[in-house]
């Protein structure tokens, strides 16, 4: 067997290509109209339109812009339905960048402490090199979201708006990566050289303070106390004055966090159903809550999201947001772009196959706010609140196909209440942990 492609196949390779008709067509297809487009399948997106038979009424899309905090808007988009609806408002937005501050804070303290825990690490060695490659980035998870409510509280957009770096991440967390990769390297070196750990937390004290300066000086200062004001559908105004975030969250909010179980569909070998799981190194609150998931079968996901919707409450989900989707029109179906016929050649893995290998993750946090069913109770399509503004998709909503949950989707966050006693005692076991690279622990 040759080990090398010889100029004997490329000319096999090119004799076959110059009688393939087919492949010509496609190949001008392709060179003037560009992949997606030339496979885009019309039959598909008239199929998958945005009516749904249940269907939950939300403020106005929102917008994340250039940041990467899609679990945070989703977040946000699901507690202030809950204000819109009990104080009847006609619109109502939550400030991301209030905790956007205290994420990037408390990951840096998390990061921070993760360095010194692996001091006796090899820096090189896979753990230490994973803990360095990306130490506050924007993505999170729900529990990690549900820590920092729990500690900081929330607020209405007016009392911490967007700045221009909040909205645009790039710079700032290019440059407080920097800082805390130089911290980290001071930090090893003290211990190499044999400096006690008082000493070492001394010198973190310090690079904490500079951490919250640099965020002060991006974000703004978080609010200790404000007023929230607020004129509803009837024309009443209300002045509620001198809250702390956290007043805000217990008395307009009122969700309790701990009511809601991370449900995760990960088909692979090494994660059996009915189990529940955690990822070493993945979290923001040193002391919070560690990420916690349950696995099960993708029905029960989505029986579970659909029982919620119809209760009258949007979900948090996860998935792989750029496989098989179309940013103009919003349609999310595996069977979107026929790339099979295009190019004449098959794509065949699985999900858990995908997952392996590394085909795919999930990317992307959204709100599901609808679900469509025939007269036999069959799921047919659902609708997705997005945090891309309104120039995507339908006003700001996707269609997402019942496959494409199916095949895209790994998480939905529900009130425990939608579990069986069962699943709800598997997911409150021991979990099993994972490893920090394993794909179960990406971020959204």
């Amino acid at each position: 067997m040759q080990n090398m492609v010889t100029y004997k196949d490329l000319l096999n390779f090119s004799i076959k290509f110059q009688n393939n008709a087919l492949g010509h067509v496609a190949m001008h297809s392709v060179t003037n109209n560009g992949l997606l487009k030339s496979a885009l399948n019309q039959e598909v997106l008239r199929r998958c339109t945005h009516h749904f038979s249940t269907q939950l009424k939300q403020g106005s899309i929102t917008n994340q812009k250039k940041s990467g905090r899609c679990w945070m808007f989703a977040a946000t988009n699901c507690m202030r339905y809950q204000v819109i609806h009990r104080f009847h408002l006609k619109d109502f937005e939550l400030s991301q960048n209030y905790p956007l501050f205290y994420d990037k804070l408390e990951k840096s303290n998390y990061f921070l402490e993760s360095i010194i825990e692996t001091l006796d690490e090899p820096v090189q060695g896979r753990l230490v090199s994973h803990l360095l490659r990306d130490p506050l980035g924007d993505g999170g998870q729900w529990d990690m979201f549900a820590n920092l409510v729990e500690k900081y509280g929330m607020v209405p957009k007016d009392a911490m708006p967007e700045t221009e770096v909040s909205s645009g991440t790039s710079e700032m967390d290019a440059s407080m990566t920097e800082k805390l990769r130089e911290d980290a390297c001071i930090l090893r070196t003290m211990h190499e050289q044999g400096k006690e750990e008082n000493e070492l937390r001394d010198a973190k004290d310090e690079m904490m303070e500079e951490i919250y300066t640099m965020l002060c000086i991006c974000l703004g200062c978080p609010p200790e106390k404000f007023d929230f004001e607020f004129t509803n559908e009837d024309g009443k105004f209300t002045r509620d004055e001198g809250l702390t975030p956290k007043e805000f969250y217990q008395k307009y909010i009122a969700m309790d966090l701990s009511d809601y179980v991370s449900l995760i569909n990960a088909p692979t070998a090494d994660k059996p159903f009915d189990r529940s799981y955690t990822v070493k190194y993945l979290g923001n609150v040193v002391g919070g809550n560690p990420v916690r998931y349950l696995n099960l079968p993708i029905e029960r996901l989505k029986q579970a999201a659909a029982a919620q919707m119809k209760d009258g409450e949007p979900v948090w989900f996860g998935c792989d947001v750029g496989k098989s989707s179309d940013r103009d029109s919003g349609v999310m179906d595996p069977y979107l772009y026929d790339r099979e016929g295009l190019f004449g050649v098959r794509f065949g893995m699985d999900k858990g196959q995908r997952l392996t290998y590394g085909q795919s993750l999930m990317t992307h946090a959204m709100v599901l706010t609808g679900v469509d069913e025939d007269h036999k109770g069959n799921f047919l399509r659902w609708r997705v609140e997005n945090s891309w503004g309104k120039d995507y998709g339908k006003d700001g909503y996707f269609t997402m196909s019942d496959d494409w949950f199916t095949e895209y989707t790994y998480q939905v966050v529900v009130h425990k209440k939608y579990l069986t006693s069962r699943e709800l005692s598997a997911y409150l076991s021991d979990p099993i942990e994972l490893e920090p690279w394993d794909p179960m622990g990406s971020l959204a």
